[in-house]
């Protein structure tokens, strides 16, 4: 069995005063996870990781962030397909509250959301506890994790 990084995970966010709304989209019913509300994903092709997040995010949103970071979380899974491990690297992307959101034929629909209508609606846990360090670090001044900030 193999440990490969072959996808990433994008979550886009806007401040709304002293709170954060996170951007989820919902799968087309032709897609694989059917009416699953998401975060931006997609598949690293020849290029890095973050590159390959601004360009899915740019591919189902529409979306430029203004600011870009890296996570400090790792998600996981096993692919009974391919006997792999697959590790996907995990971004937060913050855009301009008035950003207009352009969805992609991968999605249904968008919508905006805070955190706890965000962790209630994400199907894996890695993803909702994403959510809860992108939350904590951009809300608490007293937070110790540091994001490291990707220039853009």
């Amino acid at each position: 069995m193999n440990v490969i990084s072959a996808l990433v995970e994008a979550h886009i966010f806007r401040k709304i005063g002293n709170d954060l709304e996170f951007l989820l989209l919902k799968r087309a019913s032709n897609e694989k996870y059917a009416d699953v509300w998401q975060m931006v994903t997609g598949s690293i092709e020849s290029e890095s990781a973050y590159q390959t997040a601004l360009r899915e995010i740019k591919e189902e949103t529409g979306l430029t962030p203004i600011k870009f970071w890296v996570v400090p979380n790792i998600n996981s899974f096993y692919s009974t397909e391919n006997d792999i491990i697959i590790m996907i690297p995990v971004f937060a992307a913050m855009v301009d509250e008035n950003a207009v959101v352009t969805i992609s034929e991968e999605h249904t629909e968008f919508k905006w959301v805070k955190k706890e209508e965000a962790i209630k609606l994400l199907a894996w846990p890695g993803q909702r506890k994403s959510v809860g360090i992108i939350y904590e670090y951009f809300t608490n001044r007293q937070s110790i994790i540091k994001f490291v900030e990707i220039e853009l």
